[in-house]
C-alpha cells in the first residue's frame, strides 16, 4: 500500500481539540466550559488531571503547524473553544479569542494546510449548562448564535465546517453515563440533549453556508458496527438495539428518515420532545459526513436498562484504552454508510490509538501505532475500491494530551510530549507517516 493507491486528492491531516490541547484555560478573556468545571472537581478526571496547561498549543501553535508540515499533510482539523468566543456563552462577542484562531488560520493557510474548523468539541460554555445545557432548547438556539459569529468572520479562508462532534459522547456520557461533562445521569435528558445537538447541528448548517457560500459543511459522528456476540436472537436483536443506539439514533434523522421507531418504542416517555419543523432542520443536506472510528462492539442480549444489551470483550489485539484492533470494522462502516444513506462525500475524521508509550533518548518505539495505521489505511482504501465515496483522513491525533476523563495517561499521539518541559518528539508511527505521505505522487 502507496499512498499513490488513494486519489491524487485524497486529504491528509491530523486532528486536535481545543480543550485538549490549547491550555491557557484562563487567558484573554476565555469563559470557563463545562470541562474546566467537570476536571476541577474531584474524582472526575484520572489523577485529578485538567486541561488548564495542556499541550500549551494556545502559545506554541507555530511549532506544531511545523510539524505538521514536516509530516506532509495537507490538512489540519482543530476546533474552536466556544467559550474564547462569548465567554458567558452568546452576548458580547470576545474580540482576543476570535485574534487567536484568525492567528492560527493565517498561519495554516501561509503553511499549505487547509483548515478544516469544528464549532464543537465539547467544551460548553459553563454559563449554558448553568442554565440547563444541552437538554435545554435555547442552547440549540446560542449554537446558531456561535456559528453564524464565527463563520462571518472566519469563512472568507475556511473552507470546510464540521458543526458537532460526536454527539453521542455529549450526550450519552455527558447526561447519561455521567463520565464526561456536565457528569449527570439521567437517560431523559441525555435523549433531549441528543436531539438539541442534532437541532443545533440543523439551524447552524445554512447560517454558515450563508456567510461562507463556498464552504463545505458537515458533521462527525463516532460510528462503531455493532456484531451479534452468538448467532442467538436475542443476541442478534441485542445488536440490533446497539446499532439503534449508537449509530442510527443520529444518522437516520441527519439523512431524513426521522429517530428509529424501534428505539422511540424502547425509550418511551423518556425519548425527547420534538417540535414541529425540528426533524426538518435537522436533515438540512450536508456536503460531507465526518466518520470517528476507532473498534467495534460486540453485544450479548441482557436485562439492563435502558438498552437491554451488554459488551462481550473480544478479539485479539487492544489498544491501551481496551479497546479491540479491528480494521475492518472501518471498511464494514465506509461501505455501509454509502449504501444506506448516500452521503455526497465521507471523510475519516478521526481515527488512532492510543498506548503506553515510553520515550528513551528523544525517541519513541511504537510498533503498535504503526501497525495500527497501516491496517486502517488498507481498510479505507479498500473501502473506495468498494464505492465508499471516501475524500480524506485524518489522524487522532497530532500530539499526546488531555485525554478527557482519562487525564494525561492515555497517549493517542503521532508525537509525544513531554508536559513537565512541553518539549514535543516525533513517534516512530510519525516517521512513518512522514515517508508514507511524501512519497512521489503522481499528477492525475
Amino acid at each position: 500500500m502507496k499512498r499513490s493507491d488513494f486519489p491524487s486528492d485524497f486529504i491528509w491531516g491530523t486532528a486536535t481539540s481545543a480543550y485538549q490541547i490549547e491550555g491557557a484555560v484562563h487567558e484573554d478573556g476565555r469563559g470557563p466550559s463545562i470541562w474546566d468545571t467537570f476536571s476541577h472537581t474531584p474524582g472526575k478526571t484520572r489523577g485529578g488531571h485538567t486541561g488548564d496547561v495542556a499541550c500549551d498549543h494556545y502559545h506554541r501553535y507555530l511549532t506544531d503547524i511545523g510539524l505538521m508540515r514536516s509530516l506532509g499533510l495537507n490538512a489540519y482539523r482543530f476546533s474552536v473553544a466556544w467559550p474564547r468566543i462569548f465567554p458567558q456563552g452568546r452576548g458580547e462577542p470576545n474580540p482576543k479569542g476570535l485574534a487567536f484562531y484568525d492567528r492560527l488560520v493565517d498561519a495554516l493557510l501561509e503553511s499549505g494546510l487547509e483548515p478544516w474548523l469544528t464549532l464543537y468539541h465539547w467544551d460548553l460554555p459553563q454559563a449554558l449548562q448553568d442554565q440547563g445545557g444541552w437538554p435545554q432548547r435555547d442552547t440549540a438556539y446560542a449554537f446558531a448564535e456561535y456559528a453564524a459569529y464565527l463563520s462571518r468572520h472566519l469563512g472568507d479562508r475556511v473552507r470546510h465546517w464540521i458543526t458537532l462532534n460526536e454527539p453521542w459522547c455529549s450526550a450519552h456520557l455527558g447526561y447519561y453515563a455521567g463520565v464526561h461533562a456536565p457528569g449527570l445521569r439521567d437517560l431523559a435528558l441525555s435523549l433531549q440533549a441528543a436531539h438539541h445537538l442534532l437541532l443545533a447541528h440543523g439551524l447552524a448548517v445554512p447560517l454558515i453556508r450563508e456567510n461562507a457560500p463556498k464552504a463545505q459543511v458537515g458533521i462527525t459522528l463516532n460510528l462503531a458496527p455493532g456484531h451479534p456476540a452468538s448467532p442467538d436472537p436475542a443476541d442478534v436483536a441485542a445488536a440490533r438495539r446497539y446499532d439503534g443506539f449508537q449509530n442510527r439514533w443520529y444518522l437516520d434523522p441527519l439523512y431524513g428518515f426521522g429517530y428509529p421507531p424501534d428505539m422511540l418504542e424502547l425509550y418511551g416517555p423518556a425519548s425527547p420532545h420534538i417540535r414541529s419543523g425540528d426533524l426538518e432542520a435537522i436533515a438540512t443536506p450536508t456536503d460531507f459526513l465526518g466518520i470517528n472510528y476507532y473498534t467495534r462492539a460486540v453485544l450479548k442480549h441482557s436485562l439492563e436498562a435502558p438498552h437491554r444489551f451488554s459488551g462481550v470483550r473480544w478479539g485479539q489485539a487492544f489498544t491501551h484504552m481496551d479497546w479491540e484492533v479491528y480494521p475492518d470494522g472501518l471498511r464494514e462502516l465506509l461501505v455501509r454508510l454509502a449504501r444506506e444513506y448516500r452521503p455526497k462525500a465521507l471523510y475519516i475524521t478521526e481515527n488512532g490509538a492510543a498506548y503506553p508509550d515510553v520515550l528513551v533518548n528523544g525517541q519513541v518505539s511504537d510498533p503498535e501505532r504503526t501497525r495500527y495505521l497501516q491496517a486502517h489505511f488498507a481498510a479505507a482504501l479498500q473501502a473506495l475500491r468498494e464505492g465508499a465515496p471516501l475524500r480524506g483522513y485524518f489522524v487522532w491525533s497530532l500530539l499526546d494530551n488531555f485525554e478527557w476523563a482519562e487525564g494525561y495517561e492515555k497517549r493517542f499521539g503521532l508525537v509525544y510530549v513531554d508536559f513537565a518541559t512541553q518539549a514535543r518528539y516525533l513517534k516512530d508511527s510519525g516517521h512513518w507517516l512522514r515517508v508514507f505521505l511524501q512519497e512521489e505522487v503522481p499528477s492525475a
